[in-house]
């Protein structure tokens, strides 16, 4: 039984990848527990599936998805959206204000500069953390999320690779901060069933240098199967790289081993490969190595950001990002040894499943939300 209900509004940019199917299973579980959720949402940004994912998002979100423009890098609505986010907090009467990734982030917290009787919790995802401390935009962003300590009520990491680096780039908060892992809700743990024609390899993700696909594409030229056959791969997932992914494909000569599916559900996807290839150059803690791994799929990945927290028992296994030879050397090794990929598979799902429970993660959130709000 909860204390009483709260008022919470969760804030992020683009309401997509992992971010946003964060926000949307901690807005499900919350709204479950009787609170009331609205969102904040870029009206700038989406994909092919952002309004079937807010449409479907509706129903519990009894406070409603509002719309404010939030440019990528820096404009005229970031004068303006605070404003107006700060405008809505007070209409709706909020408790809490959760901003999620850079953007969602600082607007949540800007909202509430000149005091008011909400407080703004934060989850990077990431976000600043990929900015290095050398470049402009790295001293600029970093420089606001020390000026905006004072309005953060607490920071919630998702992993303890992004705690660490938090504190490295900008500094120690503050702030109470806690890691609390992103979990699974119970009915993604079972093994999907595979296409007759599946792949060999699938990739899932947004298609963006960060994510490693120009280095998976280069990897799997030199791939083939135990029976000699070239190995084949498909991507889902959509971005800004697909022009460039497309004339790499074309370049390698692979066309006819490399589809580019588009974006869809992850387990949809996960039907058409074999195995999970998750090549990122930096991540957080990504949803898509939990999905691939609740789904039985084998799982090469790079030990970036918190994969290895992840992997836990089968850390060994992991690759160096931006490295071809490397992570060809897995993908082979993976079809050539499927007893050996099965079997670490099966640890790696058990270690998941124990350690990434969606309940325990908006447990723990929601009650640090009660933990903020009582310390104001």
């Amino acid at each position: 039984m909860i204390a009483r209900p709260l008022r919470i509004l969760q804030v992020m940019r683009a309401p997509v990848g992992g971010l946003f199917r964060h926000v949307a299973d901690l807005t499900r579980a919350l709204a479950a527990e009787g609170h009331e959720i609205g969102l904040v949402v870029d009206s700038l940004a989406n994909d092919a599936q952002t309004e079937g994912k807010l449409q479907a998002l509706l129903p519990h979100a009894s406070l409603g998805i509002h719309r404010f423009a939030m440019p990528r890098v820096l404009g005229r609505g970031d004068l303006v959206t605070p404003l107006g986010v700060r405008r809505l907090a007070r209409s709706l009467r909020i408790d809490v204000l959760h901003g999620h990734g850079a953007k969602g982030g600082f607007y949540a917290r800007l909202a509430r500069l000149g005091g008011g009787k909400n407080v703004a919790l934060y989850t990077p995802h990431g976000g600043v953390l990929h900015f290095s401390r050398s470049s402009a935009s790295g001293r600029m962003f970093h420089g606001l999320e020390r000026w905006l300590m004072g309005q953060t009520a607490a920071i919630i990491f998702e992993s303890q690779y992004a705690q660490a680096t938090y504190s490295s780039l900008i500094g120690a908060p503050t702030c109470p901060t806690q890691v609390i892992y992103n979990g699974l809700r119970p009915e993604e743990f079972g093994r999907v069933v595979l296409m007759p024609d599946a792949a060999d390899f699938v990739f899932v993700g947004e298609l963006r240098d960060l994510k490693g696909i120009h280095v998976l594409v280069e990897a799997l030229a030199g791939v083939v199967r135990p029976d000699g056959q070239p190995a084949k791969l498909v991507m889902a997932g959509d971005g800004g790289a697909r022009g460039a992914l497309v004339e790499q494909i074309a370049r390698f000569g692979l066309q006819e081993r490399v589809a580019l599916l588009g974006a869809q559900p992850a387990r949809d996807a996960f039907a058409r490969g074999r195995i999970a290839v998750v090549p990122s150059l930096a991540e957080s803690l990504p949803y898509i190595v939990l999905e691939a791994a609740a789904a039985g799929l084998p799982v090469i990945a790079t030990g970036v950001g918190g994969i290895p927290e992840i992997f836990g028992p089968t850390g060994q296994s992991l690759v160096p990002a931006n490295d071809v030879t490397a992570l060809r050397a897995a993908m082979q090794e993976a079809l050539d040894q499927p007893e050996r990929a099965e079997a670490e598979m099966r640890e790696r799902l058990a270690f998941i499943a124990e350690h990434f429970a969606l309940g325990t993660m908006a447990g723990a959130i929601e009650a640090l939300y009660y933990k903020a709000i009582g310390a104001a």
